[in-house]
C-alpha cells in the first residue's frame, strides 16, 4: 500500500505539471483539443489522489505500523471512527486530504460545465451564452487549479510524505491519536473547514481566468460562476469555524469557545473577506460598480486561506490547533509569493479594464451601505491579521516575542462587530441608488421603537454592561428590520393571492431565495451576537471538594456525590458524580471526568454541561489534591446555546440562498440588456 500510494502521487505530480502548461497555452491559443486534454488530466489526477488517500486510510484501519504516519497517529485500541479521523490529524495526512478535496473541486468544475455544455441544445439562451463563455475561461481556471495541486503534491512527496516507512524494526503499536482530537466534533470539523479553505480556489481561479482573458465588466460570466462556488466555500468555512468553537467548548475545559487563538483567527479572516465579496459582488451585478474591489476581495480570500494553512503547519505561532514546527513554512511562503506575483501582474495590467461603469449616487443608498459594510469587514480582517502576526513581527524586529491576547482583540473587534451589526440592520431599509428622507422615516420608525423599548427593558432588568447592552439593542434592531421585511412582502402576497400567512411567507422566501435567504443569514448573525454578548455575564468558581460536600455558583448548588476511578485499554479515568440543584431542588446529575491516555501519555478533561436557552452550567475536573479532594471548576455561561442555534440558522439560510432563483436571473437579464443598450 505504501508503494501504491507514493506511485499514485508521483504520476499525479507529472499530470499536474502537464495541466498547468496546457491550461495556460489553451488560455492564450484557441485549441479545442487542449480543453479536452486537461479535462481528462483533471479526472486522472482525481483518480490518482483518491487511490493514494484510500491507501493511507487502509493502512490506518489495518494498523500497519511499517508506515511512520500510521505509527504517529493511530494505535491498535483506537476505534475505527478515530482511525479514519487520523487521516487529517497529522501534517502529512491532512495535506494529502487537502489535496484530495482540491482535485475533487477541480473534477466537480469539469463535470458541471461539461455536462451543461453537452446539454446545450436544451438550455435557455442566457445559460447557453454563459456556458459558452465558461468553456472559454476553463483552460486558464484549470491551469490555476493544477498549479495549486502541483504545489500540494510536491509537499506530499518531498516535505511531508504520508507513505514514509520505517527502515529498521517495526513497532508493535502506535502512539495513538492525540486525545484532544478524539471527539466527534473534531473528527468532522477539519474536513468541513478544508472544504471551505479549498473551495475559495474555484472563484479565485475563474477570477484569474477572467483577468487573463479580459472578460470583465458587470455582465462578465465569472460573476455568475463564482457566486455559488463562493457561497459553498463560505458555508463550509463558517460551519467549520463554529464546529471548531464547539469542540473547544466541550473538549478543552477552559469554559470558553473562542480564545483568539492564531489558528482560530486564520480561519476567521478569509470568512470575513468572503463575506465582503458576497455583498459587494451584488453591487457589481446590479450597478456595474466595484470591479477592482471585488477582484481584490476574491484574491485576498484565497490568499488568506493559503496563509491560514501556512500558519497552522509552519509552527511559527503557538496554538493548541497547530502542527509541530517544521521547514514546510518555506514552501508555503514561496507558493504565496508566486500567487501574489501573478495577482499583482494581472491586476496592474488589466487596471483599465476594471474601471467601474457608474459611481455611487448617494450616501443614503444600499450601494453605500454595502460599501461601508465591506470597509468594516476588511478593518476587522486587518485587525485580526495584525494581532495574529504581532508576536512574530515583534520577535523579528526586537528579538522578543510579545504576545497579543484576548484583551487586545476584544478591545478592537467588539466595537467593530457592533458597527457591523448596525449596518446589517440598516442595509435592508435603504433603497438602491438613493433613499428619500420620507422613506427613511417610514422604514426606520418601527425598528427604532423596538430598539428603544429593548434598551428600557434591559435597564429595568439591571443590565449595566455597556457593550452587552448595545449588542442586545442592536440585535433587536436587526431582528425588527428582518421581521418588517418579511411582513411587508408577505402582506402584499397575502392580499393579492389570498393565501394564509404561513403559505405567503413560504412563497416569498422561495420565490426570491437570494434576498430572503440572506435575511435568514442575518437572523443567524443576530443569534450569534446575542450569544457573544452573554459572555459579559459569565461567572466562575473553583472549589476543592470531597464526597458529600456542596458549593454554590449563581443559582446552582453542586454536591459532590461520588468520586470514582476506572480504566480501559485506552485510558484511565477520574470521574466525579455531581448532583445539581436549584433552590434546593435536584435538577440533574453531571459526571465530568479527567482522563489519562496510555499511548500518548497525555491527560484530557471531559466536561459536563447542562445547557438551556438561558445559560449553560459547565463543570470540569481540573485536578486532585493529596488530601483526596478533587478540584472542580464550575462556570455559568449565559446564552451560549444561541451561538449553536445561530450556526444552524446560518446553514439553513445559506442553503436557501444557494438554490436557483430564476426570477432574479430574469430580472438581471433585463438589467444587463438595458445597460447594454445605453
Amino acid at each position: 500500500m505504501n508503494e501504491i500510494g507514493a506511485a499514485a502521487l508521483l504520476i499525479s505530480l507529472a499530470l499536474s505539471l502537464y495541466g498547468v502548461m496546457v491550461g495556460f497555452l489553451g488560455a492564450k491559443i484557441p485549441w479545442s483539443g487542449g480543453l479536452w486534454s486537461i479535462e481528462r488530466a483533471a479526472f486522472a489526477c482525481w483518480s490518482l489522489v483518491t487511490v493514494a488517500m484510500t491507501a493511507l486510510i487502509s493502512l490506518l484501519i489495518r494498523g500497519d505500523f511499517t508506515n511512520r504516519y500510521v505509527f504517529e497517529e493511530s494505535n491498535l485500541s483506537l476505534p475505527i471512527f478515530y482511525k479514519i479521523g487520523g487521516l487529517w490529524a497529522g501534517q502529512a495526512g491532512s495535506l494529502l486530504f487537502w489535496n484530495w478535496i482540491l482535485v475533487t473541486y477541480m473534477m466537480a468544475v469539469v463535470f458541471v460545465y461539461r455536462k451543461k455544455f453537452l446539454r446545450k441544445q436544451r438550455l435557455p439562451s442566457r445559460d447557453l451564452e454563459e456556458i459558452t463563455a465558461v468553456r472559454g475561461l476553463l483552460p486558464a481556471a484549470l491551469s490555476m487549479m493544477f498549479l495549486t495541486h502541483l504545489f500540494f503534491t510536491i509537499l506530499n512527496l518531498f516535505v511531508a510524505n504520508p507513505f514514509e516507512t520505517f527502515m529498521g524494526g517495526i513497532p508493535n503499536d502506535g502512539r495513538g491519536l492525540n486525545p484532544l482530537l478524539q471527539h466527534p466534533a473534531m473528527v468532522i470539523h477539519p474536513p468541513i473547514l478544508y472544504m471551505g479553505y479549498v473551495g475559495f480556489l474555484v472563484p479565485f481561479s475563474f477570477a484569474i481566468a477572467a483577468l487573463l482573458k479580459r472578460q470583465l465588466g458587470s455582465g462578465a460570466p465569472w460573476l455568475r460562476i463564482t457566486r455559488k462556488w463562493t457561497l459553498f466555500a463560505w458555508l463550509f468555512l463558517g460551519t467549520g469555524v463554529l464546529l471548531g468553537a464547539k469542540w473547544a467548548y466541550v473538549e478543552l475545559g477552559w469554559g470558553g469557545y473562542w480564545g483568539w487563538d492564531p489558528v482560530e483567527n486564520a480561519s476567521f479572516m478569509p470568512w470575513l473577506t468572503g463575506t465582503a465579496f458576497l455583498h459587494s459582488v451584488m453591487i457589481q451585478e446590479r450597478k456595474g460598480m466595484l470591479q477592482k474591489w471585488n477582484m481584490l476581495l476574491i484574491m485576498a480570500s484565497f490568499l488568506l486561506c493559503i496563509f491560514g494553512t501556512f500558519l497552522t503547519r509552519s509552527g511559527i505561532v503557538s496554538s493548541v490547533h497547530a502542527f509541530a514546527q517544521s521547514n514546510i513554512g518555506v514552501y508555503f511562503v514561496s507558493f504565496l509569493s508566486l500567487v501574489l506575483l501573478i495577482c499583482f501582474y494581472l491586476f496592474v495590467t488589466r487596471w483599465r479594464d476594471l474601471r467601474s461603469e457608474v459611481r455611487i449616487e448617494s450616501v443614503l443608498s444600499r450601494e453605500s451601505s454595502f460599501l461601508f459594510n465591506n470597509l468594516i469587514l476588511l478593518l476587522a480582517a486587518f485587525a485580526v491579521l495584525w494581532g495574529t502576526l504581532f508576536p512574530v513581527l515583534s520577535e523579528a524586529v526586537q528579538g522578543e516575542k510579545i504576545n497579543v491576547g484576548p484583551p487586545f482583540f476584544d478591545a478592537v473587534l467588539v466595537p467593530i462587530g457592533l458597527l457591523l451589526l448596525l449596518l446589517t440592520g440598516i442595509g435592508p431599509l435603504v433603497a438602491w441608488r438613493k433613499t428619500s428622507w420620507a422613506k427613511l422615516r417610514k422604514h426606520f420608525t418601527f425598528p427604532f421603537l423596538v430598539t428603544l423599548g429593548t434598551g428600557i427593558v434591559l435597564f429595568l432588568l439591571g443590565v449595566r454592561d455597556f457593550y452587552a447592552g448595545i449588542a442586545f439593542m442592536l440585535a433587536a434592531f436587526v431582528l425588527a428590520t428582518i421581521c418588517a421585511e418579511f411582513y411587508r412582502a408577505a402582506a402584499v402576497r397575502r392580499t393579492s393571492k389570498r393565501e394564509p400567512w404561513p403559505v405567503a411567507l413560504w412563497k416569498i422566501t422561495f420565490l426570491n431565495k437570494r434576498r430572503y435567504g440572506g435575511y435568514i443569514v442575518h437572523l443567524a448573525v443576530v443569534c450569534l451576537f446575542v450569544g457573544f454578548a452573554g459572555s459579559a455575564f459569565e461567572t466562575e468558581v473553583a472549589q476543592e471538594v470531597k464526597e458529600g460536600e456542596r458549593f454554590i455558583i449563581g443559582a446552582y448548588g453542586i454536591r459532590c456525590n461520588k468520586i470514582r476511578t476506572f480504566e480501559n485499554a485506552t485510558y484511565q479515568t477520574l470521574q466525579v458524580e455531581a448532583i445539581i440543584d436549584k433552590k434546593g431542588r435536584p435538577i440533574e446529575v453531571l459526571t465530568p471526568e479527567r482522563r489519562f491516555y496510555f499511548a500518548s501519555e497525555q491527560p484530557t478533561t471531559e466536561v459536563a454541561i447542562r445547557s438551556t436557552l438561558k445559560e449553560d452550567l459547565y463543570l470540569v475536573v481540573s485536578g486532585t489534591k493529596s488530601s483526596g479532594k478533587v478540584v472542580l471548576n464550575a462556570y455559568v455561561n449565559p446564552l451560549v446555546a444561541w451561538i449553536w442555534i445561530g450556526g444552524i440558522i446560518y446553514i439553513l439560510g445559506t442553503m436557501i440562498t444557494i438554490l436557483p432563483d430564476r426570477r432574479r436571473e430574469q430580472k438581471m437579464d433585463k438589467d444587463l440588456t438595458r445597460r447594454g443598450k445605453k
